[in-house]
């Protein structure tokens, strides 16, 4: 266990605080009645912004920032809160006056906090509910594997700031359960449990349910509901009975009497029942004014309840805190059920303004020097600096191990056998390369590799298999370990890969990361997968095994529209390789563009079927080797070029057997037939873009895969769907035919599901002759 390093600051006086929260909550909403209600809008097209689940993060975020934050510590800070977040560090002087009249607009400000994307970059990028609320337990787990193996990620603790209806995410408990977290003290969730969700104020109080959840978890759990006012209250005769009262009444009811008058809630506060006459006495004693601010008075809202939340942190496990807030704290939409986006109105902005002491002529005023709050903005700004990111470049990837593979392999064990040679041939580039797998490692050719380079944990365990003789796949557990088991939640692995693969521009320590997972769970990894790609996470997801080919799986486990989504997936390049030559060829070129500022993310999609080796007609020359390679990694190569050719057969992956074999078939029906090994559709895409200027992409490898002289019918075929080579009969307009998979398999032998899908040998045979005849 590696705990956290913190401090515990003196306290700043609570008018300071509460000074500068008033200040924040204005700039907050003022930011968001700028975008929507001040600054131009011809389309007339909703702006947005979240005036009241702001309002509520206010008093915690203040009181962080301003007092408790180390500068190694790093915070996820939730959506609907971005506001915030950039009025903290206006203040702080870290962002620019200018920014804050750009909420939403191109180029300004995010909607939500942006990594890559705000001029003041967040920790963490958010927005995708769940997902970043998760993303600093994965970043914990990469600062610990970087510093247990190249040293100089420091430590830090890492908070998230989620929403109470952000915990219905199953992302969240994804998270929670994995072994792994528990062993995570740095990691600190605080939920702002306002009662309220985006439609509806939620009518459930599940807090006690979700305590014990985290509990069972092995997390420490802490709870501030109730600020000072409120516990001196409760002190009181009388009190015992208002905790009470308060305790069980319904998220509803405890929201309707924020909108009520001193007077109506007199009424309504004591309840019905056998304790209302105690607590109308005490009530009774309590002028209006301070009953009101009482009943507002929850813990999440308290700076010396919340001050000492903090300082009961335990670092040697996860702690969640539930911070009880009201949703729209401080603004006349408080606690109403409809507040999620609604707005100010020009009349209430201006009664907020002078509420809250601001001079409308120049709202976006800081604090005077000298003022106490100014300094202590001050010396918050100096002990929350950061030195630069050192840059590094990772060690150079070798373009071409030198090993031409024989016999018959599947690509799926390539991927193996490159990372063992890879291993071998550059040690120090070897030592970057970090693999994950939700349990499936011994089912997708890591076996090896994990024997080599042993499994990543946070302590040393002991191997209780080591001396048997019939386990094969061993489990030595260690700090120096580079493959990292997860359970079986592809969204835990994608999670990790975001932030593993960030880690470069975190600490300056770029590394490799390579996901496995079954090709037909991409689909439920792709959302936060790309979301880590927009937030800067650089790694190669591989789909394997995958298509029909699985056969006898059924079509229960045949995946079908991930060669387009690879194709249309944002900052990732995909491959889908049909020769173990190509996989690592491909592999290889994936790893040299991690872990650098204009790096890119991949995604290959391999396959378990047995090809002979001998079809890919490797080149023997080192300069014709070469050239292969280069056209391999750029999109896609010939095959097999045929003087007087009728057709052309385009084929990708797995069924380049069947292509071959077609092209035998039709050379003997008097139809030759060039042979196309596309290897990336989505380069070829971005390559016929660029043909037409829409794409700054090369364009070469058009001219050698489908040169104007080659002008003929085209027939494309992958397992997948058709649509995603559908676009090559584009590139000179030629009459094409597109086989693929485009319905649900079933159980079967290869030859059968083949034939079921249209996508066997005589199928491409028959679109070519009809494309000919």
């Amino acid at each position: 266990m590696m705990p956290a390093a913190t401090n515990n600051p003196t306290r700043l006086p609570a008018g300071v605080l509460e000074s500068v929260e008033r200040r924040v909550l204005w700039f907050s909403a003022a930011m968001v009645d700028h975008a929507n209600n001040v600054r131009e809008n011809p389309s007339g097209l909703k702006v947005g912004g979240h005036q009241a689940s702001s309002a509520s993060m206010v008093s915690v975020m203040t009181a962080l920032w301003l007092q408790h934050l180390q500068p190694q510590d790093r915070v996820s800070v939730k959506p609907h809160a971005s506001p915030v977040l950039h009025a903290i560090k206006y203040l702080l002087g870290d962002l620019d006056a200018r920014y804050l009249t750009t909420l939403r607009e191109f180029g300004g400000l995010q909607s939500y906090p942006s990594r890559t994307k705000d001029p003041d970059p967040a920790d963490y990028s958010t927005g995708s509910v769940g997902i970043g609320a998760t993303a600093p337990v994965w970043g914990a787990l990469a600062r610990r594997y970087v510093d247990a193996r190249f040293g100089g990620a420091g430590r830090g603790r890492q908070y998230s700031l989620m929403g109470d209806a952000e915990l219905d995410e199953g992302a969240c408990w994804e998270a929670i359960l994995d072994p792994m977290v528990a062993d995570l003290g740095e990691v600190v969730w605080i939920v702002d449990v306002n009662r309220q969700s985006l439609d509806r104020v939620v009518p459930d109080i599940a807090a006690h349910r979700l305590r014990g959840m985290f509990a069972a978890a092995g997390w420490q759990v802490v709870t501030v509901k109730y600020g000072s006012l409120l516990e001196n209250l409760f002190t009181r005769p009388g009190g015992r009975a208002l905790r009470e009262r308060l305790d069980t009444m319904t998220n509803p009811e405890y929201q309707r009497l924020l909108r009520l008058s001193a007077s109506d809630l007199r009424e309504r506060l004591p309840g019905t029942g056998a304790d209302t006459d105690r607590i109308r006495s005490l009530l009774a004693e309590v002028p209006d004014e301070d009953l009101l601010r009482a009943l507002r008075n929850l813990g999440g809202h308290d700076h010396e309840i919340l001050a000492d939340a903090f300082d009961t942190i335990d670092d040697s496990r996860p702690t969640v805190i539930f911070a009880y807030t009201v949703k729209g704290y401080g603004l006349p939409t408080e606690g109403h059920p409809q507040n999620h986006s609604s707005l100010l109105t020009a009349s209430q902005v201006a009664d907020l303004a002078a509420q809250l002491g601001v001079d409308l002529a120049d709202k976006w005023a800081r604090f005077p020097a000298d003022s106490p709050e100014a300094v202590a903005c001050a010396e918050a700004s100096a002990r929350l600096a950061r030195p630069p990111v050192p840059e590094a470049d990772p060690p150079p990837v070798p373009a071409d191990l030198g090993r031409t593979v024989s016999g018959t392999q599947s690509s799926q064990a390539a991927l193996g056998r490159t990372l063992l040679d890879l291993l071998r041939s550059a040690p120090e580039t070897g030592a970057r390369v970090v693999t994950l797998s939700p349990d499936v490692s011994s089912t997708t050719h890591l076996g090896g590799w994990v024997n080599k380079v042993g499994a990543w944990s946070a302590v040393e365990r002991h191997n209780w298999f080591a001396d048997d003789p019939d386990t094969l796949l061993h489990w030595r557990e260690s700090p120096t370990g580079q493959h990292i088991e997860l359970g079986i939640a592809e969204t835990n692995l994608v999670c990790a890969l975001g932030e593993l693969g960030s880690t470069w521009s975190r600490w300056g320590q770029p590394l490799l990361p390579i996901g496995v997972l079954y090709d037909p769970f991409v689909e439920r990894a792709l959302e936060p997968w790309s979301f880590g790609i927009y937030s800067g996470g650089q790694s190669i997801l591989v789909g394997t095994p995958s298509g029909v080919t699985l056969a006898a799986e059924g079509g229960a486990h045949q995946s079908v529209k991930t060669p387009s989504i690879g194709l249309e997936q944002p900052g990732c390049t995909t491959y889908e390789p049909a020769f173990a030559q190509d996989t690592e060829w491909v592999l290889l070129a994936s790893l040299a563009r991690l872990g650098r500022k204009d790096g890119r993310s991949a995604y290959l999609r391999l396959s378990t079927r047995p090809v002979d080796q001998t079809l890919a007609d490797v080149p023997v020359d080192p300069v014709a080797r070469e050239r292969r390679r280069r056209q391999t990694v750029a999109g896609g190569y010939v095959l097999r070029r045929t003087g007087g050719a009728a057709v052309t057969i385009a084929a990708m992956g797995a069924l380049m057997p069947e292509a071959v074999a077609a092209a035998d078939r039709l050379t003997a029906l008097g139809q030759p037939a060039d042979v196309l090994c596309v290897t990336s559709p989505g380069l070829l895409f971005e390559a016929l873009q660029a043909r037409r200027g829409m794409s700054a992409a090369p364009d070469r490898i058009l001219d050698t895969l489908l040169p104007a002289s080659t002008a003929r019918p085209l027939v494309t075929v992958l397992d997948g769907h058709p649509h995603t080579l559908a676009f090559l009969a584009g590139v000179h307009g030629v009459p094409a035919a597109h086989l693929g998979v485009s319905r649900f398999g079933q159980s079967g032998d290869l030859a059968s599901v083949y034939r079921h899908h249209g996508i066997d040998e005589s199928a491409i045979v028959c679109a070519a002759l009809d494309l000919v005849d």
